[in-house]
């Protein structure tokens, strides 16, 4: 399968159950917790878990907009592509992720013996008992769960546009009034 291909598929079949409540930071690096759920194919009934975290860094030096770098993926071994691909298929496609660096640390691999549907209340439950607002909780398929992953960091990208506007242009009225 095509990565084009792959895409199409994350698409139509990723689920964000659980968004991230927190906005990601204007000015900081921020700590993307997720939760990754998938129908494991190799074991027919039960649900692969991936947690892991996402940090979206502000690069150090200044960088052309919109030409994100993505570390800790696996697309070359899972997805048999490259980052650049990557990164050509989302300007091809319109879709404009900021020049950060998204660092992606999978914590834990796991197996779950049960359903999707079990794992995801296992989970949600688990994540609301907590009261865990920095967690996400997405579900998609396994050969593509990268860019499931994705998905999810650019509707917090999304989410978190306009305050990021706002405290960019809050930022730049106090640094030109005279103190």
């Amino acid at each position: 399968m095509n990565i084009m291909d792959r895409w199409e598929k994350a698409l139509k079949k990723t689920e964000i159950i659980r968004p991230r409540v927190k906005p990601l930071l204007t000015f900081a690096t921020t700590e993307m917790p997720y939760i990754f759920l998938a129908e494991s194919t190799l074991n027919v009934g039960d649900t692969i878990v991936r947690e892991g975290k996402i940090y979206a860094e502000k690069p150090s030096i200044i960088m052309p907009e919109n030409l994100p770098h993505f570390e800790g993926f696996e697309f070359e071994k899972d997805l048999e592509t490259t980052e650049d691909t990557i990164t050509n298929l989302f300007l091809v496609r319109g879709i404009h992720f900021p020049s950060y660096k998204f660092n992606n640390k999978v914590q834990s691999l796991d197996l779950f013996e049960g359903s999707l549907k079990t794992a995801e209340d296992k989970y949600k439950g688990r994540l609301q008992k907590k009261e865990d607002v920095h967690t996400g909780l997405v579900m998609g398929p396994e050969d593509c769960w990268q860019l499931s992953v994705l998905i999810f960091i650019l509707t917090m990208v999304a989410k978190s546009a306009d305050r990021d506007l706002r405290n960019i242009i809050e930022d730049m009225h106090k640094k030109r009034k005279p103190s």
